[in-house]
């Protein structure tokens, strides 16, 4: 199993990520953490394709939506992407996306099966976690109903053995939500990764490493 999970984007080790991957190709990008500010959408997918092209990687947008109720579709159309990129946004949102289109059942199996390299930052890598109380207050649940048209749901993919903090002390987080909970789990004697925006948790086969 092959996951980079960031704070923001690449961090500080885009290297790492080109190393996991070898030579850059074709990508699955899955934006939507963010299907519950639709006028933002486009620009938050087009923010993230520059960068990707610009490292030589030729994006693709796969959109969860597409693919409700249709597990089967989506692991055809995501078999043969040596990786799949998963942007931030609301981790509720992607979650239950991830449960609408299959995406956690097939992008476990695909990881399982070492097929592909999972890249997502914030959100993207929030939901690959065991469970996700106290995102909430970063991410709104309520956001959920109004995207998905179904509860929240609060458990994560469970492919890392951890809660993650995004965003400590970064400009996108002016009010220290994340510094927040990490008092809390702190306090809660809870194990945890808090993420910079340079920082990056890889794991890359049985080795789990936190890059700082």
């Amino acid at each position: 199993m092959r996951l980079f999970l960031s704070s923001y984007r690449f961090g500080a080790h885009a290297d790492r990520l080109l190393a996991m991957i070898g030579e850059p190709g074709r990508v699955a990008v899955i934006a939507n953490a963010c299907d519950a500010w639709p006028s933002a959408w486009q620009s938050a997918v087009t923010s993230d394709l520059f960068p990707l092209r610009r490292m030589g990687f030729a994006p693709e947008v796969v959109d969860l939506r597409e693919y409700v109720g249709r597990a089967a579709a989506l692991e055809r159309a995501l078999t043969g992407f040596p990786l799949v990129w998963v942007r931030g946004g609301n981790t509720f949102v992607l979650r239950a996306q991830f449960a609408r289109s299959g995406a956690d059942v097939v992008l476990t199996r695909l990881l399982e099966r070492d097929a592909l390299v999972y890249a997502g930052y914030s959100a993207g890598a929030c939901v690959m976690t065991p469970d996700l109380h106290g995102l909430e207050s970063m991410d709104d649940p309520g956001e959920v109903g109004t995207a998905c048209g179904v509860e929240p749901r609060w458990d994560g993919l469970g492919l890392v053995d951890r809660p993650i903090v995004p965003h400590l002390d970064s400009p996108t987080d002016p009010d220290g939500l994340s510094r927040k909970l990490v008092r809390d789990y702190l306090a809660a004697g809870t194990p945890h990764w808090a993420l910079t925006d340079d920082h990056v948790v890889v794991v890359d086969g049985e080795r789990t490493e936190v890059l700082t």
